[in-house]
């Protein structure tokens, strides 16, 4: 065997132990995100309000920065809504699914905000009607997410692939965020307008509970944060010792 095939071989044999011992991970979350969320209280989202109970969340269609979320109930024989949701992003997953409310007041159910399935950076916000995200953003003074009234008449309409009608208005609707309304008030008639800072229990409703039924199909890998680095470097050593080897073998054949 010459000097450069014996080269070649070496080359090839080692990229090949590289391979089998730093696969590349795959990812195991599922595509649609299936969740099941049961509620022990009314909650709303876009276009109606949830009845206690157990529900079925999951993904219809992703693409860049829309997300198409389906509630369905818990045999998933009925579908309730067709949602429209941006992305949301937090800093760090959790190995768990989180739903976050909107702070409402007593007597009103509580309207989901965000939903995170495990493990991902980004979840989804809900979009709400321009006319209902108004209301939310004077109520909890944060923007909210909105759409188009004429648009949101879309969300209850049954889809069942991201090519029907119903999807494709929802995927290109104009969304912009809602911001709190401005106030004209004095500052000392803004801080006497303002609600104490640990309001009283009676003033507030309890956030309903979001119970997470877990399946094998939710159980997501969190992402890999550890360095390459080591790696890299115990790879370099075994392709020069390989190297090597493999010229100290040729050398003694020949």
């Amino acid at each position: 065997m010459t000097k450069p095939m014996r080269w070649l071989a070496t080359l090839a044999f080692s990229l090949l132990l590289l391979t089998v011992a730093y696969p590349t991970a795959a990812n195991a979350s599922p595509k649609n995100r299936r969740t099941t969320l049961t509620f022990d209280g009314p909650v709303e989202i876009p276009g109606m309000v949830l009845a206690p109970g157990t529900y079925v969340f999951k993904l219809l269609d992703s693409s860049s920065d829309r997300n198409i979320v389906q509630i369905f109930n818990k045999d998933e024989t009925k579908l309730f809504a067709t949602v429209l949701a941006v992305n949301d992003y937090r800093l760090k997953p959790t190995g768990r699914t989180v739903i976050k409310f909107e702070e409402r007041s007593a007597g009103s159910p509580e309207a989901i905000k965000e939903w995170f399935y495990p493990g991902d950076l980004y979840g989804q916000e809900f979009v709400y009607p321009e006319g209902r995200a108004m209301q939310l953003a004077k109520e909890t003074r944060q923007n909210v997410q909105s759409m188009s009234e004429e648009t949101a008449t879309n969300i209850v309409k049954p889809a069942k692939t991201p090519q029907e009608p119903s999807v494709v208005a929802l995927r290109s609707a104009p969304v912009k965020p809602m911001p709190p309304p401005m106030t004209t008030q004095t500052p000392r008639e803004t801080a006497r307008a303002m609600p104490p800072a640990r309001p009283a229990p009676s003033t507030m409703a309890p956030e309903p509970m979001a119970q997470i039924a877990q399946s094998s199909s939710e159980q997501a890998s969190l992402p890999q944060t550890g360095s390459t680095l080591p790696v890299i470097l115990l790879a370099g050593l075994l392709l020069l010792g390989l190297g090597f080897g493999f010229r100290e073998i040729a050398r003694r054949m020949n």
